[in-house]
């Protein structure tokens, strides 16, 4: 992606809550096509751990100056990976980035 894309990263007290998330970590967004409460869904997975959240969608959580899962959905593949840059008491916001690992070589790492 030319620009800096950033997401807002919600769902988090479903799931672990902050406690997985480190600044600077990768997190892999990837595409949940058999979703059923929304077509558009991307999930986010931490490795070891699976699910850990979703890329927010709803006006009511979608942080001001990030995409949303719907207007992400057709800028990615399947899957894509992502930075974290800031974590907040119930959200995490991250920066994407172009591409994903297959399934074989492992997830998103940033050093």
């Amino acid at each position: 992606m030319k620009n800096s894309v950033l997401v807002t990263i919600t769902g988090l007290a479903h799931y672990y809550g902050t406690k997985p998330f480190k600044v600077g970590a990768g997190i892999k967004l990837k595409k949940e096509y058999d979703n059923k409460y929304y077509d558009e869904a991307i999930r986010a997975q931490l490795p070891y751990i699976g699910t850990v959240g979703y890329v927010a969608n709803s006006t009511y959580t979608v942080y001001s100056g990030t995409y949303s899962a719907g207007r992400l959905y057709d800028k990615i593949g399947e899957c894509a990976c992502a930075k974290i840059i800031l974590i907040t008491h119930s959200s995490v916001v991250a920066e994407v980035i172009e591409g994903c690992p297959s399934e074989n070589m492992g997830e998103c790492v940033f050093e």
